[in-house]
């Protein structure tokens, strides 16, 4: 099976998920006994196009044009749909971030090709490859299956590989091949204007490598303050289950779930979450789960690394007081 991964850039920098999503089809890659060909789209980007080299690919399709230094759905789709035609992958592969939201499904359209989008991971079996992905807002998973001739497109959604398991060329790098495009001014319809920025006070979880969660267990917004101590202590950031942030006791930016967040850092503490598959879907991607709770019956300690059935409020005082000893030792 023969694999094209769009990147993504903004401004000369990468958007983490394209590594993401390259672990992901290096799995593919190893499992169909293909090849991967990674794609850098923008312009005077050569320099992040010889970094992708580094990883293990085939190669490195570099694209480049004055009409591609600023992102526009028009430019991008165009350009795109001149590689894929070129290049004659039988699959096309991206990180779902807004960005491939606004433009992916228009290039899948003016192929004449059906996308799945925002997946959580894939099988691949008897020869077939299957594609998983959340419906009704995580209470379920459907496999999704490609019909008709490729190539085919689909899209993995945040925090579902992780990019640490991201594998190496130990040969050297990849060649990188420029690839020319053909772009007019006129077929740009669109005009780019200054690009959105998050809110001040909007935290982006998913670069946090420590997340202390908290869930209905914590009773009262009083005690908020506790597990931030906790947070703080462990140089992490605080987040939360559902019901905390609809109650109004953290900001919405910081829930974790099927409507919040999707994570997957190297550690996350949940404290009082039971672990329902709204909350689960948005954080069993972290590489190391410990859960506190005083409910042995959780669900969350069916996905746990860690359980300890307990007291949140007798637990996290503890592990505070362990924690400063330490620093100061």
């Amino acid at each position: 099976m023969k694999i094209l991964l769009i990147t993504e850039q903004r401004e000369g920098k990468w958007n983490h998920v394209s590594f993401e999503a390259l672990a992901a089809a290096q799995q593919i890659v190893q499992q169909t006994k293909g090849s991967l060909s990674g794609v850098v789209i923008g312009k005077n980007v050569s320099a992040l196009a010889d970094e992708l080299a580094s990883s293990q690919l085939d190669e490195v399709l570099l694209v480049e044009h004055d009409l591609l230094e600023q992102y526009t759905p028009d430019g991008f789709s165009l350009a795109l749909n001149q590689v894929i035609e070129a290049a004659k992958p039988d699959l096309v592969l991206f990180p779902h971030t807004y960005q491939v939201r606004d433009f992916a499904p228009k290039l899948a359209a003016s192929m004449g090709k059906g996308m799945i989008g925002d997946c959580i991971g894939y099988r691949y079996e008897k020869g077939n490859l299957i594609f998983v992905r959340q419906m009704f807002q995580g209470r379920t998973v459907a496999d999704v299956i490609f019909e008709g001739d490729a190539p085919w497109i689909a899209s993995f959604q945040s925090s579902a590989f992780r990019a640490d398991l991201l594998a190496k060329d130990a040969h050297g790098k990849a060649p990188v091949k420029r690839v020319g495009v053909e772009l007019k001014a006129e077929q740009i319809r669109t005009r780019p204007l200054e690009l959105f920025r998050e809110a001040k006070q909007a935290v982006d979880l998913t670069q946090s490598p420590i997340l202390v969660s908290v869930g209905r267990g914590i009773k009262a917004p009083e005690n908020i303050p506790l597990a931030e101590k906790l947070a703080h202590a462990i140089g992490g950031e605080l987040c939360a289950s559902r019901p905390v942030c609809d109650e109004g006791w953290l900001p919405m930016d910081r829930q974790i779930g099927s409507s919040g967040q999707t994570v997957a850092p190297k550690l996350y503490l949940a404290l009082g979450i039971s672990g329902a598959i709204q909350h689960v879907v948005g954080m069993k991607g972290s590489r190391t789960i410990v859960a506190i709770n005083k409910d042995q019956n959780a669900p969350i300690f069916e996905i746990a690394d860690y359980g300890v059935v307990g007291d949140i409020f007798e637990m996290i005082p503890a592990l505070v007081e362990e924690l400063e000893k330490t620093k100061s030792a």
